[in-house]
């Protein structure tokens, strides 16, 4: 029997803290004009001192197993990606699955930045499609706010902090993750890095390190993402036999207005199929397509039959793609 992977529940997570452009305008020379015209962003979210990686990432998740009316312990894996996690080791897949009770599933970390969610939905799809998983928790998560410059204003401005999670379920309906599409281009590795970082690791006690913080090339990434959005779309659309329209709604990943723009024209995608909230959360990196993919499903947006196209990038440099059709079990309950 050939199964798919269908989405039968979300949620999403973000923080209560929220710092505006106002707020950034007092910490460093940059405006709210400024920052609105280059990349669309408002406000976003911040961890508090005493708010994890792992509480925002089962807070998302118990979200998910609620949406999906699934018991924790049904699970049969736990995969969420994220860049910030709370401990080197153990995995934050692992805390994860202890905090939610799934006492059946298999746990691990995927390390893909930006992308990072993305890439944990085409895995997640591949073992229930090889019938090796039932039913799958997959989290994106992060951060990365923990480890900006607020000296800054090329990155600081941009990121904020969030969680988002899906559960996929086997199905032999017509519905679930059609096509995925990876990619990655380490070339370009260090126009988006973690600056710092293996000294830390290297310091072995005898030195008290730098505080690493994200470094980035913007012009770099800027055309990188533009050209790569319309790129990983299109092919993940043919991978699933489909056509641009075919296509009923694109959640990019939301790191850039003027990027999303520019790759939206580019496929010639009317505006109304776009799911943009970077305003309200900036760019959340792993999170970033699981929080709009709930906020699309709670708001009523998403319907049986409807083919959603998610594409992410970042870091690595990496991306990826996938079609999903919403299926008639995602649909919210109990209102």
């Amino acid at each position: 029997m050939a199964y798919r992977a269908a989405i039968t529940g979300w949620g999403a997570y973000v923080p209560a803290q929220v710092l505006t452009n106002a707020d950034l305008e007092r910490m460093v020379a940059t405006s709210d004009e400024w920052i609105v015209t280059r990349t669309g962003i408002r406000e976003r979210r911040l961890a508090g001192p005493d708010e994890t990686t792992v509480q925002m990432a089962t807070a998302a998740a118990q979200r998910a197993l609620e949406t999906a009316q699934l018991d924790p312990q049904r699970l049969d894996l736990v995969i969420v990606a994220t860049t910030t996690p709370d401990y080197l080791m153990p995995a934050t897949g692992s805390l994860v699955q202890a905090a939610l009770g799934a006492t059946r599933a298999g746990a691990f970390d995927l390390v893909a930045a930006c992308s990072g969610f993305v890439y944990a939905l085409g895995v997640g799809a591949q073992f229930i499609m090889a019938g090796t998983a039932r039913a799958v928790l997959v989290v994106g998560v992060d951060a990365l706010t923990r480890w900006l410059d607020f000296t800054d204003r090329t990155t600081c401005v941009l990121f904020g902090d969030g969680a988002g999670a899906v559960v996929l379920e086997a199905s032999e309906a017509d519905e679930g993750v059609l096509s995925t599409v990876l990619g990655s281009d380490g070339t370009g590795a260090l126009h988006l890095y973690l600056e710092g970082f293996p000294e830390l690791l290297r310091a072995n006690g005898s030195v008290a390190p730098k505080r690493p913080v994200i470094r980035m090339a913007g012009r770099e990434v800027f055309r990188f993402s533009v050209r790569i959005i319309g790129e990983a779309a299109l092919e993940a659309v043919a991978r699933a036999d489909l056509s641009l329209d075919d296509v009923d709604l694109l959640i990019p990943h939301q790191a850039n207005r003027r990027i999303i723009e520019a790759a939206v024209e580019r496929l010639g995608l009317p505006w109304e199929k776009v799911w943009v909230n970077l305003d309200r959360y900036g760019n959340t990196s792993a999170a970033s397509v699981p929080i709009g993919l709930a906020e699309a499903a709670d708001q009523g947006v998403l319907h049986p039959g409807m083919n959603v196209v998610l594409v992410a990038f970042g870091a690595g440099l990496a991306w990826a793609a996938s079609v999903v059709r919403w299926g008639a079990r995602g649909v919210r309950r109990g209102g």
